[in-house]
């Protein structure tokens, strides 16, 4: 029977807490006037400590010694995984087998019908018994709605959920509403085009069976990542990602849920109410508030789900724009909480305030080289002390450079100089997209507007593609006859 969303709720504390987490984001203006509050102090306290003290001092010196301080960081979690590893190989880890909590798997899906139906059959060849899986229609215009009720009349295990079109919009309002009927003891989330492999769960549930454990992520691989060069610099991103969240993981830092592949506890999703519908990063937002109320994140390297890459420039700009303000909003949102915190680990606390660093440092060198120039126009300040800043600035790109170059060798296995090569091409994608969008994510935060536009990425693209080439095929041996 398809599911409604009029529920009856039989876990009365996530209701107390779900409807209080509603009536604080109801207070949403007071959050987006925060935001630009804390975001103003910060770039304001930045800009006139780089203009007075560039009289006094060379600080540029400052930006090197932030530097310093990541690469410090950077070598430490290095080292730390491992010493991991090592210990692993040497005490290799017991797995409970008599943990097999029931696990509900959720799927949101809006205007999927391409890929939905194949995305929850190979779900169901997992290797696991204990699950359900929770399909959620989210007000799609296509014929989303009919494949989910045909899936759940053909499969025991699957549930349809279809939503109203006057429902809230968002992935974290269909998640709670699929959280109202869900069964299990674990929550998995899952993206409409995720694959994996039979074992997953086997791999996962290990991660998640500590006390202390909150949730954890799955590693993200693109299996189109060959498509073309913005499919592979999209790979090389996420290899990049790996190493930083296993570093994390290794030195018990602030890992990082990613939306497709995390599964999370009941009792930790209970404990901090559930996801928060005001948030456009429904995952990051979630790791922050987890992380705050004392609950580990891990990341499991093993555990791989596959999903597709985008193949076009605009769309992949509208996702990374939601990500990296979502990111910056939440560390705005929760920076008192995450101050204040007596859950949370001294480990982790430091870990985000490395984190933190890699959004400041952006900014400090484009604040740098702009207060820089202003002086030297101004005749304020000799011409070659700009390019003091520049080069920093490069000594930075080298640090992204060296860090991708060893995640692809180590988890892409790349020979020495397709790593170098492919390397050099993603520090040049990542200069290009990161450091112009996180202007103009301070600049929209603290002068425009918040909106809620998710940006949802478009799966099938591979599909489309092929079906227009076909097409095409197909009209040109018209013409020819």
């Amino acid at each position: 029977m398809i599911q409604k969303i009029n529920r009856n709720w039989h876990f009365d504390n996530f209701l107390v807490k779900y409807s209080k987490g509603l009536c604080n984001c109801n207070t949403k203006g007071v959050y987006r006037m925060k935001e630009r509050i804390i975001l103003f102090i910060i770039v304001f306290g930045l800009g006139v400590f780089i203009y007075i003290f560039q009289s006094y001092f060379n600080t540029v010196w400052g930006l090197a010694f932030l530097c310093l301080l990541m690469s410090i960081y950077a070598i430490f979690s290095s080292l730390a995984y491992k010493y991991k590893k090592r210990k692993l190989q040497k005490y290799p880890q017991v797995v409970n087998e008599d943990y097999k909590p029931f696990v509900s798997i959720m799927i949101p899906a809006h205007n999927e019908e391409s890929v939905i139906a194949n995305t929850v059959k190979n779900i169901l060849s997992l290797d696991y018994e204990n699950f359900e899986i929770i399909v959620i229609d989210d007000r799609s215009s296509d014929n989303t709605a009919s494949v989910i009720k045909d899936l759940e009349m053909r499969y025991d295990k699957v549930k349809a959920l279809i939503r109203q079109q006057g429902a809230f919009p968002g992935k974290s309002a269909v998640l709670n509403d699929a959280f109202v009927i869900a069964k299990g003891d674990a929550i998995l989330v899952f993206d409409a085009d995720a694959t994996v492999e039979p074992d997953f769960l086997k791999k996962i549930l290990p991660q998640l069976e500590p006390e202390d454990v909150g949730a954890v992520q799955a590693r993200k691989v693109l299996r189109n990542k060959d498509y073309n060069w913005l499919t592979r610099c999209q790979s090389n991103e996420y290899s990049l990602d790996v190493h930083c969240q296993l570093g994390r993981d290794s030195v018990k830092g602030a890992v990082e849920l990613r939306g497709n592949g995390e599964i999370i506890k009941r009792e930790a999703l209970e404990d901090i109410g559930g996801w928060n519908n005001y948030t456009i990063t429904d995952d990051l937002d979630m790791s922050t508030r987890l992380h705050i109320k004392g609950w580990d994140v891990r990341f499991c390297l093993d555990a791989v789900v596959y999903e597709e890459a985008i193949i076009y420039v605009w769309p992949l700009f509208r996702q990374r724009r939601r990500w990296l303000e979502g990111t910056i909003r939440r560390y705005l949102e929760y920076s008192g909480q995450a101050l204040t915190s007596r859950d949370m680990s001294l480990r982790a606390s430091v870990d985000m305030m490395a984190y933190i660093s890699e959004f400041i440092m952006p900014l400090w060198c484009v604040m740098e080289i702009l207060i820089r120039g202003f002086k030297i126009l101004a005749k304020d300040a000799p011409t070659h002390m700009i390019f003091s800043s520049i080069f920093i600035s490069c000594i930075i790109g080298l640090g992204f450079f060296t860090a991708a170059r060893y995640a692809l060798r180590r988890y892409d296995n790349f020979s020495r100089m397709k790593a170098l090569k492919e390397a050099f091409l993603t520090s040049i994608y990542l200069l290009v997209l990161w450091f112009p969008l996180e202007l103009f994510i301070c600049f929209k935060i603290l002068f425009l507007k918040k909106d809620m536009k998710w940006g949802k990425t478009t799966h099938g693209l591979i599909k489309e593609e092929e079906d227009n080439i076909r097409k095409e095929q197909e009209k040109a041996a018209l013409h020819s006859k």
